[in-house]
């Protein structure tokens, strides 16, 4: 028999129709600012984004508890919080948007005043539920929608490691990966590929130093080109970052600069991307 989570409500003394069941999960949002990224490392940010709502999902959000999940990087649906709820009214000021660039302007939202409750919070970041096709319904009421608890965790768990041939990410998130995930990167090296969003143009390049590709990655971020003189030609850009082939641990330094130039040939780097040797 499936444990359904208006299990857990009812024998919280939660009446079901009192209870709205929200599932964040914002396309719009900046990269390191997802709902998921939000509630993991600036909880006041996301209860922020939370409380600004769009007038036209009053209605639907007329209830006097929230109960929050966010859409995991693997799509999965993790609950994180239990919410008591009061509207307030109009944004009473313009206020920057926690998730994305730009500003909430004064009167173009509602605000609600959020206070966390904590009869659930020992499964706050462990429990997952299964929402459903219904991804675009992101507000349900607890008494018409009973969901399926599809694990319970010991603890919070970041997703595992992709692999390296799976690994693709921006250079402006890597603060923001799983601290497992930085310290696979920092133990390995090897070829790794660049491509910028706005030319199009990709850049073949190697870490052989201590701290592999992160810190080769770290230099980029920190400096706009990493020393190369293709890319200090180049406006800062946000290059995307993948992993083209991993050296062994016996590999030398000449190995792997043997390795980066088989694979700026293959990819004609220097011809038709950033590369000058």
């Amino acid at each position: 028999m499936p444990i359904m989570f208006n299990m857990i409500l009812l024998a919280a003394g939660f009446r079901l129709a009192d209870v709205r069941l929200l599932r964040h999960k914002d396309q719009r949002a900046t990269k390191g600012r997802t709902p998921y990224e939000l509630w993991r490392d600036d909880r006041p940010q996301f209860d922020w984004y939370q409380a600004t709502q769009s007038a036209g999902n009053q209605n639907k959000l007329r209830a006097p508890y929230w109960v929050s999940f966010v859409g995991t990087p693997n799509d999965e649906t993790l609950f994180v919080g239990l919410y008591s709820v009061k509207y307030r009214g109009l944004l009473a000021q313009d206020t920057p948007m926690p998730h994305t660039d730009g500003v909430d302007e004064a009167g173009s939202c509602d605000v609600y005043d959020l206070t966390l409750e904590h009869a659930l919070d020992d499964l706050v970041g462990r429990l997952l539920i299964e929402w459903g096709p219904g991804d675009r319904a992101w507000i349900q009421r607890a008494d018409r929608q009973d969901k399926q608890i599809t694990e319970l965790r010991p603890e919070f768990k970041e997703p595992d490691f992709p692999g390296f041939m799976n690994f693709m990410e921006p250079l402006s998130r890597l603060d923001k990966l799983p601290k497992d995930w930085i310290a696979v990167l920092q133990s390995s090296k090897g070829i790794y590929l660049l491509t910028c969003p706005r030319t199009k143009e990709q850049y073949v390049g190697s870490a052989t130093g201590e701290g592999g590709f992160w810190r080769r990655w770290q230099e980029y971020v920190q400096t706009g080109h990493g020393g190369d003189a293709a890319l200090r030609s180049r406006d800062p850009s946000d290059y995307q970052a993948s992993i083209l082939e991993v050296a062994g641990t016996a590999a030398t330094w000449e190995d792997i600069r043997k390795m980066e130039g088989r694979w700026k040939s293959k990819l004609q780097s220097r011809e038709m991307g950033l590369n000058r040797n």
